[in-house]
């Protein structure tokens, strides 16, 4: 028995097994079809991924309780006037870099502006106001967010419904739904669209970087400059740059519309380099602005050659000056520097010599004051320019200014008024113990400059009538008109007022300041 089952097992062994090979095989075939399943499905899972993420929306963290900190009262904004446009970017907890705010800093911000009676505007009304030059409240702010981060959905937007505030965030369509949980989604953007507190405006779809420039690799924006091609040894040419930044900004324009959005009025620049150098022949960016204005009604940058705070002559120019809030920005540097950019009145700004703090010194040497110019404080240099709150009161257009100047002495030395600052027609008016000269700088022409002689004297007598149509100027008993025009544009020639000192001498007293008035 033993052995004949022994026989059996043995005869058995040298035979194929059928169920076991067909096992084995099934196997195989459900190991292939595996396979191929997931080499079918792995692009339509990443594109489902990809999707979700542009679509996923997080969960909002509640606004912060308020702040006890320093706040604006009413009575120390100066009079009603122009929207204040801030430049905000990201808002978290945690930071990581110098653009983010906490959430506490946000709302620690916006409750001093609340106290202190701002309205925040919608960009509707924001780009109403450039067309018509009327605000529908008495003090306003226009709150921008560049680049479409999440947390203006996480933590932003119930900070915004705290205060019954709105804003605008700037997209960078292209990055929508990218490295989250950085950017935005679609799906929270248009749930930030459907609160009311939120309206979406362009930053570029995939512009906002920078990128070589040059054979050297300098790098510079890639939508401000041409950039270098290295497979041909050469920059882009003009008609390259200009179908390369056309076809982002149509991208961006197609995102709105794909996903429901108004199509957006304002552009910010990234990076704010408006007045940064480029490579374009034009320098200037002219090529991009005629871009720019032809898709939007206005730009918004946070670095200018000019002082342009939203107001007319930003306006005429098609391009408005944002005050940057950082998180290293303090409250009392907040609220220090909404007070400068503040609009006034010339009748507000009747006596800027009792105002140190209104004075800035560009071009002087580091720690001067405004003693250097009134002559109750040390000067350094030769040359000491004093400019009266440059942002505050760029759109005036009607306004006297009178001045008592000492101590002129010889040829080293005289004292300057320039009306019309940062506007792109300025008049500088120089007095000398021997005489006085008025230079006219109108952008895009030439510089004029009229010399008249005057009585020895070492102190002059100044006063300076601005208008759009002429500015009239008395030295002493010397009158003279320049800048007359038939047909004024009081955007071009607004702008207020910066003074100067000059010495040249080795052992000579400065000359000096000792009265300057400002009259409506």
């Amino acid at each position: 028995m033993t052995g004949r089952t022994s026989s059996r097992t043995t005869a058995s062994a040298g035979r194929p097994r059928p169920a076991r090979g067909r096992l084995r095989r099934g196997l195989v075939r459900s190991a292939l079809g595996t396979l191929a399943l997931v080499v079918v499905a792995t692009p339509f899972l990443t594109a489902w991924h990809y999707d979700a993420a542009r679509q996923a929306v997080t969960a909002q963290a509640a606004a912060p309780v308020s702040a006890t900190d320093a706040q604006l009262s009413q009575a120390s904004v100066p009079h009603p006037g122009a929207p204040i446009v801030l430049a905000y970017h990201d808002v978290n907890p945690h930071p990581t870099n110098e653009y983010t705010l906490t959430p506490k800093q946000l709302d620690t911000q916006l409750s001093a502006l609340a106290a202190a009676g701002y309205r925040s505007l919608t960009t509707g009304e924001f780009t109403r106001y450039l067309a018509t030059g009327r605000s529908p409240a008495a003090r306003s702010v226009y709150l921008t967010f560049d680049d479409g981060t999440r947390g203006l959905w996480v933590y932003g937007d119930q900070i915004l419904a705290k205060h019954k505030m709105r804003a605008a965030s700037y997209l960078i369509t292209g990055m929508v739904g990218t490295h989250r949980p950085y950017y935005l989604s679609w799906s929270e953007i248009g749930r930030m669209a459907g609160s009311g507190r939120w309206d979406f405006q362009d930053h570029t779809h995939l512009g906002h970087s920078r990128a070589a420039i040059d054979a050297a690799g300098h790098v510079g924006a890639v939508l401000a400059n041409r950039l270098w091609l290295p497979a041909k040894h050469r920059l882009e040419t003009e008609v390259e740059y200009r179908s390369r930044v056309e076809g982002d900004l149509d991208r961006s324009l197609r995102a709105f519309a794909d996903h429901d959005l108004p199509a957006p009025k304002l552009f910010a620049y990234p990076f704010s380099e408006t007045a940064a150098p480029t490579n374009l022949r034009d320098r200037g960016t002219s090529v991009l602005e005629r871009l720019l204005r032809a898709r939007f009604s206005a730009t918004l940058t946070n670095h200018s050659s000019r002082p342009l705070p939203a107001g007319p002559r930003a306006a005429l120019a098609g391009q408005v000056q944002r005050l940057e809030v950082l998180g290293t920005t303090t409250q009392a540097t907040f609220l220090s520097r909404l007070r400068e950019w503040a609009s006034r009145s010339p009748r507000e700004a009747s006596e800027p010599l009792r105002h140190p703090e209104q004075w800035r010194f560009p071009g002087s040497p580091s720690g001067t004051g405004l003693a250097a110019v009134t002559g109750k404080g040390p000067a350094k240099g030769t040359y000491v320019s004093a400019v009266h709150l440059p942002m505050a009161t760029a759109d005036w257009n009607t306004y006297r200014v009178t001045a008592t100047v000492g101590r002129l002495s010889g040829t080293d030395t005289s004292t300057s008024v320039e009306v019309g600052h940062g506007s792109l027609d300025p008049v500088v008016v120089t007095v000398s113990a021997a005489g006085m000269r008025v230079t006219e700088r109108p952008a895009g022409g030439d510089e004029r400059v009229t010399v008249r002689r005057l009585r020895p004297a070492a102190q002059r007598r100044m006063s300076i009538g601005v208008s759009p149509s002429a500015v009239r100027i008395t030295v002493d008993d010397t009158s003279l008109v320049v800048r007359a025009t038939n047909r004024p544009v009081p955007a071009r020639t607004s702008g207020g007022l910066a003074i100067a000192v000059r010495n040249e001498g080795a052992d000579t007293a400065w000359p000096r300041f000792t009265t300057l008035r400002v009259l409506p």
